[in-house]
Protein backbone atom coordinates (compact mmCIF):
# COMPACT_ATOMS: atom_id res chain seq x y z
CA UNK A 1 0.00 0.00 0.00
CA UNK A 2 1.29 3.69 -0.93
CA UNK A 3 0.96 6.53 0.67
CA UNK A 4 -0.97 8.04 -1.80
CA UNK A 5 -3.41 5.19 -1.16
CA UNK A 6 -4.18 5.36 2.23
CA UNK A 7 -4.95 8.78 3.79
CA UNK A 8 -6.85 9.59 7.28
CA UNK A 9 -6.96 13.16 6.46
CA UNK A 10 -10.64 14.42 8.06
CA UNK A 11 -10.59 10.65 9.95
CA UNK A 12 -11.64 9.91 13.12
CA UNK A 13 -8.76 7.48 14.51
CA UNK A 14 -8.85 6.34 18.02
CA UNK A 15 -5.55 4.96 19.53
CA UNK A 16 -5.31 2.30 21.77
CA UNK A 17 -2.41 2.08 24.45
CA UNK A 18 -0.41 5.32 25.39
CA UNK A 19 2.86 3.38 25.40
CA UNK A 20 5.88 4.53 23.20
CA UNK A 21 4.19 2.94 20.52
CA UNK A 22 0.50 4.46 21.18
CA UNK A 23 2.12 8.10 21.32
CA UNK A 24 4.09 7.97 18.22
CA UNK A 25 1.37 6.70 16.43
CA UNK A 26 -1.01 9.30 17.70
CA UNK A 27 1.19 11.82 16.72
CA UNK A 28 1.75 10.58 13.23
CA UNK A 29 -1.77 10.44 12.90
CA UNK A 30 -2.46 13.99 13.92
CA UNK A 31 0.34 15.30 10.94
CA UNK A 32 -1.22 13.43 8.71
CA UNK A 33 -4.70 15.27 9.33
CA UNK A 34 -6.54 12.85 11.36
CA UNK A 35 -8.84 13.43 14.59
CA UNK A 36 -7.11 11.70 16.89
CA UNK A 37 -8.48 10.31 20.18
CA UNK A 38 -5.77 8.62 22.35
CA UNK A 39 -7.37 5.87 24.87
CA UNK A 40 -5.27 4.41 27.87
CA UNK A 41 -6.73 2.55 31.33
CA UNK A 42 -4.41 4.62 33.51
CA UNK A 43 -5.24 8.06 34.99
CA UNK A 44 -2.62 10.29 34.12
CA UNK A 45 0.37 10.23 31.21
CA UNK A 46 3.91 11.76 31.35
CA UNK A 47 3.00 13.02 28.31
CA UNK A 48 -0.30 14.09 28.54
CA UNK A 49 0.46 18.17 28.07
CA UNK A 50 2.99 17.40 24.84
CA UNK A 51 -0.06 15.52 23.41
CA UNK A 52 -2.56 17.96 23.97
CA UNK A 53 0.09 20.49 22.55
CA UNK A 54 0.21 18.90 19.17
CA UNK A 55 -3.80 18.01 18.80
CA UNK A 56 -4.68 14.85 20.40
CA UNK A 57 -7.84 14.41 22.31
CA UNK A 58 -7.15 11.77 25.48
CA UNK A 59 -9.32 9.42 27.11
CA UNK A 60 -7.64 8.14 30.39
CA UNK A 61 -8.87 6.08 33.41
CA UNK A 62 -10.41 3.59 30.68
CA UNK A 63 -11.17 2.32 27.44
CA UNK A 64 -15.28 3.99 26.44
CA UNK A 65 -16.95 1.57 23.75
CA UNK A 66 -18.43 4.67 22.19
CA UNK A 67 -15.08 6.24 21.25
CA UNK A 68 -14.22 2.93 19.18
CA UNK A 69 -17.19 1.78 17.46
CA UNK A 70 -17.63 5.80 16.93
CA UNK A 71 -14.22 6.09 14.70
CA UNK A 72 -13.43 5.50 11.23
CA UNK A 73 -10.56 3.47 12.17
CA UNK A 74 -8.95 2.04 15.40
CA UNK A 75 -4.90 1.80 15.52
CA UNK A 76 -3.98 -0.52 18.96
CA UNK A 77 -0.59 -0.60 20.21
CA UNK A 78 0.95 -3.67 20.74
CA UNK A 79 0.61 -3.52 24.95
CA UNK A 80 -3.52 -3.63 23.86
CA UNK A 81 -4.44 -7.40 23.54
CA UNK A 82 -5.91 -7.55 19.64
CA UNK A 83 -9.05 -9.03 21.47
CA UNK A 84 -9.58 -6.92 23.90
CA UNK A 85 -13.69 -5.82 24.07
CA UNK A 86 -13.70 -2.34 22.58
CA UNK A 87 -11.34 -3.43 19.75
CA UNK A 88 -13.99 -6.62 19.25
CA UNK A 89 -16.61 -4.17 19.06
CA UNK A 90 -15.62 -1.95 16.88
CA UNK A 91 -14.84 -4.96 14.42
CA UNK A 92 -18.85 -5.50 14.83
CA UNK A 93 -19.57 -2.14 13.91
CA UNK A 94 -17.20 -3.02 11.29
CA UNK A 95 -14.45 -0.18 11.95
CA UNK A 96 -10.95 -1.63 10.83
CA UNK A 97 -8.47 -2.43 13.45
CA UNK A 98 -4.95 -2.44 13.00
CA UNK A 99 -1.82 -2.34 14.98
CA UNK A 100 0.61 0.36 15.33
CA UNK A 101 3.59 -1.55 12.93
CA UNK A 102 0.87 -1.95 9.98
CA UNK A 103 0.26 1.60 10.31
CA UNK A 104 3.48 3.01 10.02
CA UNK A 105 4.42 0.46 7.07
CA UNK A 106 1.51 1.74 5.05
CA UNK A 107 3.90 5.36 4.80
CA UNK A 108 7.31 3.43 4.89
CA UNK A 109 9.34 4.88 1.63
CA UNK A 110 12.12 2.62 2.82
CA UNK A 111 12.85 -1.34 2.69
CA UNK A 112 11.84 -3.03 5.67
CA UNK A 113 13.99 -6.04 7.35
CA UNK A 114 11.72 -7.45 9.70
CA UNK A 115 13.16 -9.85 12.90
CA UNK A 116 11.25 -11.95 15.01
CA UNK A 117 11.76 -14.82 16.94
CA UNK A 118 10.99 -16.33 20.47
CA UNK A 119 14.99 -15.18 21.48
CA UNK A 120 17.41 -13.31 19.98
CA UNK A 121 15.38 -10.66 18.63
CA UNK A 122 16.84 -7.37 20.01
CA UNK A 123 20.57 -8.94 19.53
CA UNK A 124 20.02 -9.98 15.97
CA UNK A 125 18.04 -6.84 14.78
CA UNK A 126 20.59 -4.10 16.69
CA UNK A 127 23.66 -6.35 15.57
CA UNK A 128 21.98 -6.44 12.16
CA UNK A 129 21.46 -2.15 11.73
CA UNK A 130 25.03 -2.10 12.71
CA UNK A 131 26.41 -4.38 10.21
CA UNK A 132 24.29 -2.36 7.76
CA UNK A 133 25.55 1.30 8.84
CA UNK A 134 29.53 -0.71 8.76
CA UNK A 135 28.69 -0.94 5.18
CA UNK A 136 27.53 2.33 4.13
CA UNK A 137 23.93 1.97 4.36
CA UNK A 138 21.36 4.44 5.70
CA UNK A 139 19.93 2.72 8.59
CA UNK A 140 16.90 3.13 10.80
CA UNK A 141 16.64 0.62 13.40
CA UNK A 142 13.48 0.08 15.57
CA UNK A 143 10.01 -1.23 16.08
CA UNK A 144 9.90 -3.42 19.33
CA UNK A 145 13.13 -1.96 20.65
CA UNK A 146 13.96 2.12 20.36
CA UNK A 147 11.84 4.36 17.97
CA UNK A 148 8.70 2.90 17.30
CA UNK A 149 8.10 2.44 13.16
CA UNK A 150 5.49 5.44 13.31
CA UNK A 151 8.34 7.95 14.42
CA UNK A 152 10.41 6.60 11.66
CA UNK A 153 7.53 7.20 9.30
CA UNK A 154 9.29 11.17 8.52
CA UNK A 155 12.57 10.13 8.09
CA UNK A 156 11.90 7.59 5.58
CA UNK A 157 13.24 7.89 2.14
CA UNK A 158 13.67 5.82 -0.70
CA UNK A 159 17.32 4.72 0.17
CA UNK A 160 16.31 4.24 4.02
CA UNK A 161 16.30 0.38 5.23
CA UNK A 162 14.23 -0.51 8.19
CA UNK A 163 15.37 -2.82 10.84
CA UNK A 164 12.44 -3.55 13.06
CA UNK A 165 11.91 -6.14 15.64
CA UNK A 166 9.21 -7.35 15.21
CA UNK A 167 6.76 -9.04 18.21
CA UNK A 168 4.40 -11.51 17.95
CA UNK A 169 1.80 -8.32 19.96
CA UNK A 170 2.75 -6.30 16.36
CA UNK A 171 3.28 -9.04 13.85
CA UNK A 172 -1.15 -10.74 14.84
CA UNK A 173 -2.37 -7.17 14.09
CA UNK A 174 -0.87 -6.52 10.32
CA UNK A 175 -2.41 -6.57 7.32
CA UNK A 176 -0.43 -5.51 4.40
CA UNK A 177 2.91 -5.80 5.94
CA UNK A 178 5.18 -7.18 3.69
CA UNK A 179 9.42 -7.07 4.75
CA UNK A 180 11.63 -7.10 2.02
CA UNK A 181 13.87 -9.90 4.18
CA UNK A 182 12.00 -11.77 7.24
CA UNK A 183 13.90 -13.84 9.76
CA UNK A 184 12.22 -16.20 12.21
CA UNK A 185 15.30 -16.91 14.51
CA UNK A 186 13.49 -19.15 16.72
CA UNK A 187 10.45 -20.67 17.45
CA UNK A 188 9.47 -22.34 21.26
CA UNK A 189 6.03 -21.45 23.25
CA UNK A 190 5.95 -18.09 25.25
CA UNK A 191 3.23 -15.61 25.68
CA UNK A 192 0.82 -17.82 26.80
CA UNK A 193 -0.62 -15.14 29.58
CA UNK A 194 -1.94 -13.42 26.41
CA UNK A 195 -1.65 -15.56 23.57
CA UNK A 196 -4.76 -18.40 23.64
CA UNK A 197 -2.77 -21.53 22.12
CA UNK A 198 0.74 -22.18 20.95
CA UNK A 199 -0.66 -22.34 17.81
CA UNK A 200 -2.47 -18.69 18.15
CA UNK A 201 1.24 -17.24 19.10
CA UNK A 202 3.01 -19.76 16.18
CA UNK A 203 0.23 -18.29 13.79
CA UNK A 204 1.18 -14.47 14.48
CA UNK A 205 5.00 -15.40 14.45
CA UNK A 206 4.11 -16.65 10.41
CA UNK A 207 2.44 -13.42 9.68
CA UNK A 208 6.26 -11.86 9.35
CA UNK A 209 5.84 -14.04 6.01
CA UNK A 210 2.25 -13.90 4.99
CA UNK A 211 2.16 -10.88 2.63
CA UNK A 212 6.09 -11.56 1.02
CA UNK A 213 6.59 -12.34 -2.53
CA UNK A 214 8.73 -14.26 -4.42
CA UNK A 215 11.14 -10.94 -4.96
CA UNK A 216 11.47 -11.17 -0.95
CA UNK A 217 13.14 -12.88 1.22
CA UNK A 218 12.88 -15.07 4.45
CA UNK A 219 15.88 -15.77 6.37
CA UNK A 220 15.70 -19.10 8.27
CA UNK A 221 17.24 -20.98 11.29
CA UNK A 222 17.91 -24.87 9.78
CA UNK A 223 18.88 -25.38 13.41
CA UNK A 224 14.95 -24.88 14.19
CA UNK A 225 12.41 -27.05 12.46
CA UNK A 226 9.98 -25.58 14.50
CA UNK A 227 11.18 -22.05 12.59
CA UNK A 228 10.89 -23.81 9.12
CA UNK A 229 7.60 -25.50 9.49
CA UNK A 230 6.18 -22.26 10.56
CA UNK A 231 7.68 -20.69 6.95
CA UNK A 232 6.44 -23.91 5.15
CA UNK A 233 4.16 -21.99 3.00
CA UNK A 234 6.21 -18.65 2.36
CA UNK A 235 6.43 -17.28 -1.35
CA UNK A 236 9.79 -15.53 -0.49
CA UNK A 237 12.92 -16.75 -1.47
CA UNK A 238 14.62 -18.76 1.46
CA UNK A 239 18.36 -18.16 3.10
CA UNK A 240 19.25 -20.77 5.66
CA UNK A 241 21.71 -20.14 8.23
CA UNK A 242 22.84 -22.43 10.72
CA UNK A 243 25.92 -22.92 13.69
CA UNK A 244 26.03 -26.69 12.91
CA UNK A 245 24.04 -27.96 9.44
CA UNK A 246 25.52 -29.61 6.87
CA UNK A 247 23.72 -26.54 4.65
CA UNK A 248 25.12 -26.42 0.93
CA UNK A 249 23.53 -23.20 0.42
CA UNK A 250 23.57 -20.39 3.22
CA UNK A 251 25.07 -18.81 6.01
CA UNK A 252 27.18 -21.41 8.74
CA UNK A 253 29.81 -21.76 11.16
CA UNK A 254 33.16 -23.12 9.11
CA UNK A 255 35.92 -24.09 11.77
CA UNK A 256 36.52 -20.74 12.72
CA UNK A 257 34.30 -18.31 11.16
CA UNK A 258 30.90 -17.25 9.95
CA UNK A 259 30.81 -18.45 6.48
CA UNK A 260 28.13 -17.55 3.32
CA UNK A 261 28.17 -20.84 0.98
CA UNK A 262 26.69 -21.01 -2.37
CA UNK A 263 27.38 -24.40 -3.31
CA UNK A 264 31.07 -25.48 -3.48
CA UNK A 265 32.07 -21.10 -3.50
CA UNK A 266 32.65 -20.33 0.51
CA UNK A 267 32.91 -16.66 1.04
CA UNK A 268 34.47 -16.19 4.85
CA UNK A 269 32.36 -13.43 6.23
CA UNK A 270 32.94 -12.94 10.38
CA UNK A 271 35.65 -14.35 12.11
CA UNK A 272 34.71 -16.01 15.74
CA UNK A 273 37.45 -14.43 17.53
CA UNK A 274 35.45 -10.93 16.62
CA UNK A 275 32.41 -12.11 18.64
CA UNK A 276 32.77 -10.48 22.01
CA UNK A 277 29.50 -12.01 23.36
CA UNK A 278 28.72 -14.78 25.91
CA UNK A 279 26.93 -17.84 25.19
CA UNK A 280 26.67 -19.77 21.87
CA UNK A 281 22.88 -18.82 20.88
CA UNK A 282 24.35 -15.41 21.08
CA UNK A 283 26.59 -16.92 18.42
CA UNK A 284 23.60 -18.09 16.62
CA UNK A 285 22.53 -14.40 16.70
CA UNK A 286 25.64 -12.89 14.86
CA UNK A 287 25.56 -15.29 12.33
CA UNK A 288 21.64 -14.42 11.48
CA UNK A 289 22.62 -10.77 11.41
CA UNK A 290 25.31 -11.90 9.19
CA UNK A 291 22.87 -13.87 7.24
CA UNK A 292 20.40 -10.43 6.44
CA UNK A 293 23.70 -8.41 5.36
CA UNK A 294 25.18 -10.70 3.01
CA UNK A 295 21.94 -10.64 1.47
CA UNK A 296 21.54 -7.07 1.40
CA UNK A 297 25.52 -7.15 -0.24
CA UNK A 298 27.65 -5.68 3.17
CA UNK A 299 31.28 -6.64 2.58
CA UNK A 300 32.59 -9.25 4.89
CA UNK A 301 35.14 -6.52 6.06
CA UNK A 302 32.30 -4.28 7.25
CA UNK A 303 30.08 -6.90 8.75
CA UNK A 304 33.64 -7.98 10.67
CA UNK A 305 33.97 -4.66 12.41
CA UNK A 306 30.41 -4.24 13.35
CA UNK A 307 30.60 -7.19 15.54
CA UNK A 308 34.15 -6.44 16.85
CA UNK A 309 32.63 -3.11 17.73
CA UNK A 310 29.54 -5.19 19.59
CA UNK A 311 30.02 -5.81 23.10
CA UNK A 312 26.17 -6.84 23.60
CA UNK A 313 22.68 -5.78 24.48
CA UNK A 314 21.79 -4.01 28.45
CA UNK A 315 20.05 -7.14 30.24
CA UNK A 316 21.37 -10.32 27.48
CA UNK A 317 23.69 -11.96 29.09
CA UNK A 318 25.34 -8.81 30.49
CA UNK A 319 28.25 -9.00 32.43
CA UNK A 320 27.91 -7.44 35.76
CA UNK A 321 30.86 -7.86 37.77
CA UNK A 322 33.04 -9.98 39.91
CA UNK A 323 32.51 -10.43 43.95
CA UNK A 324 35.04 -12.46 45.62
CA UNK A 325 35.87 -14.95 42.45
CA UNK A 326 31.82 -15.31 41.25
CA UNK A 327 30.67 -13.57 38.21
CA UNK A 328 27.44 -12.53 37.91
CA UNK A 329 25.76 -12.01 34.82
CA UNK A 330 22.46 -9.63 34.04
CA UNK A 331 20.29 -11.64 31.29
CA UNK A 332 17.05 -9.62 32.48
CA UNK A 333 15.76 -10.22 28.93
CA UNK A 334 15.24 -14.21 29.09
CA UNK A 335 11.60 -13.87 29.86
CA UNK A 336 10.57 -17.50 28.84
CA UNK A 337 11.86 -21.10 29.61
CA UNK A 338 13.67 -21.52 26.38
CA UNK A 339 15.55 -18.03 26.90
CA UNK A 340 16.68 -19.30 30.47
CA UNK A 341 17.53 -22.55 29.16
CA UNK A 342 19.92 -21.18 26.49
CA UNK A 343 21.33 -18.91 29.12
CA UNK A 344 21.88 -22.04 31.71
CA UNK A 345 23.43 -23.66 28.88
CA UNK A 346 26.02 -20.63 28.48
CA UNK A 347 27.65 -21.48 31.50
CA UNK A 348 29.46 -24.44 33.53
CA UNK A 349 29.92 -26.14 36.71
CA UNK A 350 28.47 -24.72 40.02
CA UNK A 351 26.09 -22.48 38.17
CA UNK A 352 23.57 -20.29 40.59
CA UNK A 353 20.16 -19.27 38.49
CA UNK A 354 17.94 -16.59 39.66
CA UNK A 355 14.81 -17.87 38.71
CA UNK A 356 11.22 -16.71 38.82
CA UNK A 357 8.57 -13.47 38.32
CA UNK A 358 5.05 -13.25 36.73
CA UNK A 359 4.64 -17.07 34.57
CA UNK A 360 3.96 -16.63 31.20
CA UNK A 361 3.71 -20.43 30.23
CA UNK A 362 5.67 -23.45 29.23
CA UNK A 363 7.19 -25.98 32.05
CA UNK A 364 9.81 -25.47 34.52
CA UNK A 365 11.02 -28.95 34.33
CA UNK A 366 12.19 -28.13 30.86
CA UNK A 367 15.15 -26.85 32.93
CA UNK A 368 16.23 -29.67 34.61
CA UNK A 369 18.77 -31.25 32.98
CA UNK A 370 20.96 -28.42 31.60
CA UNK A 371 20.54 -27.46 35.60
CA UNK A 372 21.61 -31.21 37.24
CA UNK A 373 24.06 -31.38 34.27
CA UNK A 374 25.53 -27.87 36.04
CA UNK A 375 25.13 -28.99 40.01
CA UNK A 376 23.26 -25.85 39.69
CA UNK A 377 20.98 -24.12 42.66
CA UNK A 378 18.15 -22.22 41.96
CA UNK A 379 17.34 -19.00 43.81
CA UNK A 380 13.12 -18.89 43.28
CA UNK A 381 12.03 -15.25 43.15
CA UNK A 382 8.00 -13.86 42.52
CA UNK A 383 4.67 -14.90 41.79
CA UNK A 384 6.10 -17.92 40.48
CA UNK A 385 8.16 -19.38 43.45
CA UNK A 386 5.66 -22.39 43.83
CA UNK A 387 5.43 -23.14 40.51
CA UNK A 388 9.39 -23.65 40.72
CA UNK A 389 9.65 -24.84 43.78
CA UNK A 390 7.22 -28.08 42.44
CA UNK A 391 9.09 -28.38 39.35
CA UNK A 392 12.46 -28.54 40.56
CA UNK A 393 12.80 -29.37 44.53
CA UNK A 394 13.68 -32.94 45.27
CA UNK A 395 16.17 -32.47 42.04
CA UNK A 396 18.08 -29.45 42.13
CA UNK A 397 18.58 -27.65 45.28
CA UNK A 398 16.43 -24.21 45.47
CA UNK A 399 15.88 -21.55 47.67
CA UNK A 400 13.33 -18.66 47.75
CA UNK A 401 14.19 -15.00 48.20
CA UNK A 402 11.60 -11.98 48.61
CA UNK A 403 13.20 -9.62 46.71
CA UNK A 404 16.21 -8.86 44.43
CA UNK A 405 18.70 -7.69 47.06
CA UNK A 406 17.65 -10.94 49.52
CA UNK A 407 18.02 -12.97 45.76
CA UNK A 408 21.68 -11.49 45.09
CA UNK A 409 22.68 -12.34 48.55
CA UNK A 410 21.36 -15.65 48.79
CA UNK A 411 22.77 -16.45 45.32
CA UNK A 412 26.08 -15.36 46.34
CA UNK A 413 26.17 -17.57 49.49
CA UNK A 414 24.96 -20.32 47.15
CA UNK A 415 27.83 -19.79 44.40
CA UNK A 416 31.77 -20.88 44.80
CA UNK A 417 34.85 -18.86 44.10
CA UNK A 418 35.15 -19.47 40.03
CA UNK A 419 31.13 -19.99 39.26
CA UNK A 420 28.66 -17.37 37.90
CA UNK A 421 25.37 -16.14 39.57
CA UNK A 422 23.18 -15.69 36.16
CA UNK A 423 19.80 -13.59 36.48
CA UNK A 424 17.78 -15.25 33.54
CA UNK A 425 14.30 -15.29 35.37
CA UNK A 426 12.12 -17.36 32.66
CA UNK A 427 9.34 -14.90 33.56
CA UNK A 428 7.68 -11.83 32.73
CA UNK A 429 8.67 -9.08 35.66
CA UNK A 430 5.17 -7.15 36.12
CA UNK A 431 4.54 -9.12 39.44
CA UNK A 432 7.71 -6.78 41.19
CA UNK A 433 8.75 -4.19 38.54
CA UNK A 434 7.69 -1.79 35.68
CA UNK A 435 9.68 -4.07 33.38
CA UNK A 436 12.67 -6.16 32.45
CA UNK A 437 14.61 -3.15 32.25
CA UNK A 438 13.58 -1.89 35.40
CA UNK A 439 14.52 -5.47 36.62
CA UNK A 440 17.81 -5.79 34.90
CA UNK A 441 18.57 -2.12 36.44
CA UNK A 442 17.41 -3.28 40.50
CA UNK A 443 19.97 -6.61 40.04
CA UNK A 444 22.96 -4.92 38.57
CA UNK A 445 22.66 -2.13 41.73
CA UNK A 446 22.05 -5.22 43.97
CA UNK A 447 25.03 -6.84 42.66
CA UNK A 448 27.06 -3.12 42.62
CA UNK A 449 26.40 -2.95 46.53
CA UNK A 450 26.92 -6.15 47.37
CA UNK A 451 30.73 -5.12 46.03
CA UNK A 452 31.36 -2.44 47.87
CA UNK A 453 29.92 -4.65 51.14
CA UNK A 454 32.43 -7.08 49.86
CA UNK A 455 35.26 -4.98 49.62
CA UNK A 456 34.84 -2.93 52.86
CA UNK A 457 35.09 -6.49 54.67
CA UNK A 458 37.96 -7.08 52.99
CA UNK A 459 39.79 -3.67 54.03
CA UNK A 460 39.10 -4.59 57.46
Amino acid sequence: MTEASFSVRGKRVTVAGAARSGIAAAELLVRRGAAVTLSDQRDRLEEEDRLRAAGVELELGGHHEDTFTGADLVVASPGVPFRQPVLEAARRRGVPVIGELELAFRWLRGKVIAITGTKGKSTTTTLTGRMLEAGGRRVLVGGNIGLALSAQVEASTEDTIHVVEASSFQLEATETFRPWIAVLLNFSPDHLDRHATVEEYASAKARIFARQTGDDWAVLNADDAASLALAAETRARRLLFSMSAAIRTGVLVDGNAIVGRHGERVEPLVPLSAIRLLGPHLVADVVAAAAVAWLAGIDAAAMTRAVEAFAGLEHALELVGDVGGVRFVNDSKATNIEAARRAIESFGDGLVVILGGRFKGGNFRDLLAPLEARRATVIAIGESRPLIMDALSGRVGVREAADMSSAVRTAFASASPGSTVVMAPACASFDMFRDYAERGRVFKQEVLRLQEEWNVTREQ
